[in-house]
């Protein structure tokens, strides 16, 4: 399951930069993929604009009958809206799939899914996201009546996963509760199955916990990490800290800091440690995850797996062209259970701002976010493993090279891991700070920051980028 990119081709274009590709392949054939590409931009195939036309009322029907009162008067609604933007193929299609037509859901499905992509996204209208999720909702309904008939058994309940997942990816927010609620059903019904071999988990457990301790040596550390880490100005390191010095002294100076003792109350510092846990909670689940080196290589790309093929992979992969990485993915939105898991760091309030958002990363020993800076506050969480951090200030961006085209000009063109000072012969001898991130770690990075991340063995991590209150304009 894939979206391949290739740069400067005809064809497609970016739907949040407009950048042209020349290939677009969708996941399995299916026209199922994802809106995540560079961590920040998808490709689409620009289509045609749906055709004005009569804003007759779909008539009320079976549709409604799966449906709650308030579920059904949304759909109505929705419906109404869908007709009047032309889109009556897509109403006829949903009306057999509420009578139980499984391949009318399939088809509505499809259809929804291509005006995701009939141009950028921000101009996509939430109308047609929220007839995504309809129809994702109903795929899921059949394919769980024919599971509970016995026609296709744990086959028809991953597709109804993956088709309710799919609806809380892309969809818009009007039946986000419908979808949630029903994959708590779903869940709810496969508590009772089997817990598998018992050896086989054991076996699977103690490589969970070597591999969230591994590079405890600083010394086989420094042999991965780029020249003269560790060497200059350390991250300064408090415990526990109280909001009002943070303020103080971190927030107001854009200062990065690293707060210890701050998380240790989390229930995710221990139940994650189980690898039973998080497959029972995420195993069916599917998620965006990234293949490749970093996010700059020209293989690099996107595909869409479940969580516990996601966990086999991190097993096997040694090659760095194959590391799959689950990184910044809204996926405490997604998958509610883990939410519980983790608090909001009361840190996250100073500035008087809002949480914009809350992002896990997740992935193996190696993987690696280039150079770049965030617009935002961040409290990066390191809740497993450990991780080594390099940060520069905001002033000397010009001596990093940022990329010149839109998409990537908050990425630096240096690579820390292998500097080319005849390219770049601004970027050798700038100090920096750095830091290793131990587990239940707090690090500080203020706004605009660059920043270069290593993970130093199996790692989950998660970053609470917030925005201040703006002061107003004075004399």
């Amino acid at each position: 399951m894939e979206i391949t990119v290739t740069p400067n081709g005809e064809g497609f274009a970016c739907i949040i930069c407009g950048q042209k590709s020349e290939t677009h392949a969708h996941p399995e054939q299916s026209n199922e993929g994802q809106k995540y590409l560079r961590r920040s931009c998808a490709f689409a195939l620009f289509l045609l604009p749906p055709h004005p036309s009569s804003t007759s009322a779909p008539r009320r029907s079976s549709l409604m009958a799966a449906a709650g009162d308030g579920e059904a008067e949304r759909v109505s609604a929705l419906l109404r809206e869908i007709t009047g933007e032309g889109g009556f193929a897509f109403v006829a299609s949903a009306e057999k799939a509420g009578a139980g037509d499984l391949r009318a859901a399939e088809a509505a499905r499809e259809m929804a899914w291509e005006q995701l992509h009939s141009g950028p996204w921000s101009e996509v209208g939430t109308a047609w996201r929220d007839a995504y999720a309809l129809a994702c909702l109903h795929v899921a309904r059949l394919r769980t009546r024919c599971g509970a008939r016995g026609g296709g058994g744990d086959g028809d309940r991953s597709a109804a996963l993956r088709a309710l997942d799919m609806g809380l990816i892309m969809g818009g927010n009007l039946l986000r509760a419908d979808l949630e609620a029903a994959l708590a059903r779903i869940s709810a019904e496969a508590c009772g199955g089997s817990e598998g071999c018992a050896g086989v988990v054991d076996e699977e457990d103690q490589r969970w916990r070597e591999a969230l301790d591994r590079n405890r040596d600083i010394a086989d550390a420094l042999k991965v990490l780029p020249a003269n880490s560790l060497s200059c100005k350390k991250v300064e390191r408090r415990s526990c800290i109280s909001l009002e010095e943070f303020i103080c002294n971190y927030f107001l100076r854009d200062s990065p800091v690293i707060i210890s003792g701050a998380i240790d109350h989390w229930p995710a510092r221990t139940k994650w440690k189980d690898i039973k846990y998080l497959k029972k909670i995420a195993g069916d689940r599917t998620v965006p995850v990234e293949v490749g080196k970093n996010y700059v290589c020209s293989e690099w790309k996107q595909e869409l797996v479940t969580f516990s093929q996601f966990l086999d992979r991190m097993w096997s992969t040694v090659c760095p062209s194959k590391l799959t990485y689950l990184a910044q993915h809204p996926l405490f939105e997604q998958i509610k259970e883990l939410s519980e898991d983790i608090i909001v760091p009361e840190y996250c309030y100073a500035g008087g701002g809002e949480l914009q958002s809350l992002n896990a990363w997740f992935g193996p020993q190696w993987t690696v976010t280039p150079l770049h800076h965030d617009p935002h506050h961040n409290i990066f969480a390191q809740v497993l493993g450990r991780k080594y951090i390099r940060l520069y200030p905001a002033f000397i961006s010009e001596d990093l090279y940022p990329h010149t085209e839109t998409m990537l000009c908050n990425t630096s063109q240096v690579d820390l891991d292998n500097i080319d000072l005849k390219e770049f012969p601004r970027a050798e001898n700038l100090e920096f700070m750095d830091c290793i991130l131990e587990e239940g770690d707090l690090l500080y990075i203020p706004p605009k920051w660059w920043h270069y991340v290593r993970s130093l063995s199996t790692s989950f991590s998660v970053s609470f980028w917030w925005a201040a209150v703006q002061p107003s304009g004075g004399s």
